[in-house]
């Protein structure tokens, strides 16, 4: 046996010497708290049995879970265990297995999962890492052993009853192998961290159930209306809230929720979520937001009312150790396990997270996402979901609604015409009797379209109003037409260069001006549009899509304190100006719709925008990356290529780097604890506030330039202030950048 003998611990069980193989060691020589093989195989299997119960998987995942190791039965892994330095391959077996004993179609789907069950799912394909090679050629030592131990359960009797939408039986087999994988890593990393780490495993859990987090919801709301003045505003709030509850009893189907800025609908969508949930047995609420900016702000309430320890915020840039419950501390150890696999009450998470999750081909990522099932996920400002993905992520929203028990709900102030793009039967219900009615009791501004304007025009306009705000299309335009009325008078710039600390500063500035009446003008890229929180009288905005005009619309008499607000539109015939092509394009639809009708911002003027910005991009269009079809391709032999969908699948298209700017004294100095400490990752979570994202190419601009310093082999830090003003932040080196992919993170 290549040159050297193994030894195996063996125990006498009732007269009988029994070889014994083990899943996982401790330091600990004797093995006499080893984990049994066999105890682990059972437990995966049960556990990832009961996951997939709910969408009537059970027992294929059960023969899953007894599959997925028994690799470990070979000698050579057991001598590993000991601690022999060798690779042993422990994930194939089980597929082989699997192969040799189930008809074709079930085997295959075993196949997928279990040799996925680390590296994650494989291509089929015909490369030295696809399925079909590693099955066929790779050597196994001999793990046979497993029939001493493991009863292999008989799947004769079981049917896969999936009901895929129109001419999409492959992507509907793909998505449910994916859901079927994710319940068994997340057993298996249950399973493993009960043995491994029984802290952790016991913290999991412990959450309230929802009939106390709807008792929560409905004191809050209580304490709310009867605190608000009776005014029509506040009827119409109240009467949305209630609509929302009395729809909740409704069917499991795709609801729509179309409620105007300033209406509510962020708790009364929760308020239906939480009934809902309760009238059909469901088991989580997810709440889908955009921009990062947006998700803080509703997390955070929900946090108010529902308490830390049942809400998780799952973002790019949530630290868990900034969130202390008054009764217990920090939470920060339970909340980074449940980011793991989602197993929260209520999960509050991105689209990029969330989507990105669902086509994902990794472990760490699919971990998660059989929590969706038997869940109602809430998609707020739906108009925002990436067009270039729209169709598989509809597709993914409707195989949860048909074959997963879940109900969606796509919120909006500016609903996106997306029935049309989806299946029949699955057009979306809207929970609002009349949501043209609520638009014009919410209707607080007026738009007018100004035509060409230059900068020398648009300046002499800005400065005819004493408090303004002017959204631009590019960092260029922005920093030239701040220039221009910074030469005559105080004004201000935002921009995604300037660190989110500064960013705060500002806008607190600006806030007490507004707030005082004072002189107070604005010019900002869409970073502003982005979920902030901000009121002025009148908004200029650049042309843009529709969708665009009413996010900066909503920053326009937001509060309501005048009749009607001013929102202008105006086309630049600067150079710097001229937006992305992308941009360029939804401008292009955007003015056809305001030359069309006299409110372009009605529901029906909205409506057409969508509609026609659909059907300008085609149904390849609304899936640029081809992912519908690369689960077509061979779907008759269930040959998926998951590797390949996980890779083109990023919502983000190009990566970014993070600089941070020592900017201010607290910046400076904590900076210097950075370079003291010898623990300097904990400072990962206080440096976001002085973090922006620039582009690669720029990046390395700055390095040639030796103005960035590299601290603990993780920190890149501007070392020249000298490039990064008060004023503007890090100047932009390019005229045409947007700022959009910096902002969905």
């Amino acid at each position: 046996m290549n040159g050297y003998t193994y030894l195996l611990f063996v125990k006498h069980y009732d007269s009988v010497t029994r070889v014994m193989y083990y899943a996982h060691s401790t330091a600990n020589p004797d093995k006499s708290c080893w984990q049994l093989l066999i105890v682990h195989l059972q437990n995966v299997a049960d556990i990832s049995s009961a996951f997939a119960d709910r969408f009537d998987a059970g027992d294929l995942a059960y023969a899953g879970g007894l599959l997925h190791d028994i690799g470990k039965y070979s000698i050579e892994f057991q001598r590993r265990l000991e601690g022999a330095n060798i690779r042993v391959d422990h994930s194939t077996a089980g597929a082989r297995e699997a192969r040799a004993l189930y008809n074709r179609h079930l085997s295959r789907l075993l196949e997928y999962i279990i040799t996925g069950h680390h590296g994650g799912l494989l291509n089929y394909g015909s490369s030295e890492s696809g399925l079909e090679e590693r099955l066929a050629n790779k050597y196994l030592p001999d793990y046979s052993a497993y029939r001493e131990e493991i009863s292999v359960p008989d799947l004769t009797h079981f049917r896969l009853e999936l009901c895929p939408t129109t001419k999409k039986r492959g992507f509907s087999i793909a998505f449910f192998t994916r859901m079927l994988y994710s319940c068994l890593v997340d057993a298996d990393s249950l399973d493993t961290e009960s043995f491994a780490d029984p802290r952790s495993a016991h913290a999991r859990g412990h959450y309230e159930s929802f009939e106390n987090l709807s008792k929560k919801l409905d004191d809050y709301m209580d304490s709310l209306h009867s605190k608000a003045e009776d005014t029509a505003i506040n009827r119409y709030r109240r009467e949305i809230y209630e609509q929302c509850r009395a729809m909740a009893s409704l069917p499991q189907q795709i609801f729509s929720l179309t409620v105007p800025t300033g209406g509510g609908k962020t708790l009364s969508s929760m308020a239906f979520a939480l009934d809902h949930l309760r009238h059909h047995n469901l088991e989580r609420i997810f709440y889908v937001i955009p921009y990062t900016s947006i998700i803080e702000q509703n997390a955070a309430t929900f946090r108010k009312i529902f308490g830390d320890r049942n809400v998780l915020e799952h973002h790019s840039n949530f630290d868990p150790g900034a969130i202390v419950d008054d009764d217990v501390g920090s939470v920060e150890h339970f909340l980074r396990l449940s980011a793991e696999n989602w197993d929260m009450p209520i999960v509050v998470t991105t689209n990029v997270q969330f989507f990105e999750s669902l086509f994902s081909n990794r472990r760490s990522r699919c971990r998660k996402i059989h929590n969706l099932a038997r869940s109602v996920i809430i998609l707020d400002e739906a108009q925002m979901l990436p067009t270039e993905y729209l169709m598989p992520c509809l597709q993914a929203l409707s195989e949860l609604v048909r074959n997963y028990g879940s109900t969606v709900v796509i919120c909006t102030a500016t609903q996106p015409k997306l029935g049309d793009l989806l299946d029949s039967d699955l057009r979306p219900v809207e929970i609002m009797r009349s949501p043209a009615e609520l638009y014009e009791a919410f209707r607080r501004v007026r738009v007018t379209d100004l035509g060409h304007l230059s900068d020398e025009e648009l300046s002499a306009r800005l400065k005819e109003h004493r408090q303004v705000l002017c959204i631009v299309n590019t960092r260029a335009h922005a920093q030239h037409l701040h220039a221009a009325l910074s030469k005559h008078e105080k004004c201000f710039h935002l921009s995604a260069r300037m660190c989110p600390v500064h960013r705060r500063k500002q806008l607190g500035e600006i806030r007490r001006l507004l707030r005082e009446g004072a002189d107070c003008r604005v010019v900002s890229t869409q970073l502003i549009e982005a979920g902030v929180n901000i009121d002025f009288p009148v908004v200029y905005r650049a042309i843009a899509g529709v969708d665009s005009i009413a996010q900066a619309a909503g920053r326009c008499n937001r509060e309501g304190k005048i009749e009607r607000g001013d929102v202008y539109i105006f086309r630049s015939t600067e150079r710097y100006g001229q937006a992305t092509s992308w941009q360029r394009m939804t401008a292009e639809i955007g003015r056809m719709v305001i030359d069309t009708n006299e409110d372009p911002l009605s529901l029906q003027a909205v409506e057409a925008y969508f509609q026609k910005l659909y059907s300008y991009e085609g149904e390849d269009g609304l899936d640029k990356k081809g992912i519908i079809t690369l689960f077509e391709k061979r779907a008759h032999d269930l040959a998926f290529p998951f590797e390949d969908a996980g890779w083109k699948f990023s919502i983000i298209e190009q990566a970014t780097k993070d600089l941070i700017i020592p900017y201010g004294e607290e910046g400076r100095s904590l900076l210097k604890d950075l370079r003291a400490s010898d623990k300097p990752w904990k400072y990962a979570r206080r440096l976001q506030g002085y973090t922006i994202s620039i582009y690669p190419d720029e990046f390395k601009e700055l390095e040639r330039a030796n103005l960035i310093d590299l601290l603990d082999e993780r920190f890149y830090v501007l070392n020249d202030m000298s490039k990064y003003s008060e004023e503007i932040g890090l100047a932009s080196r390019k005229d045409n950048e947007s700022e959009k992919s910096l902002l969905i993170v």
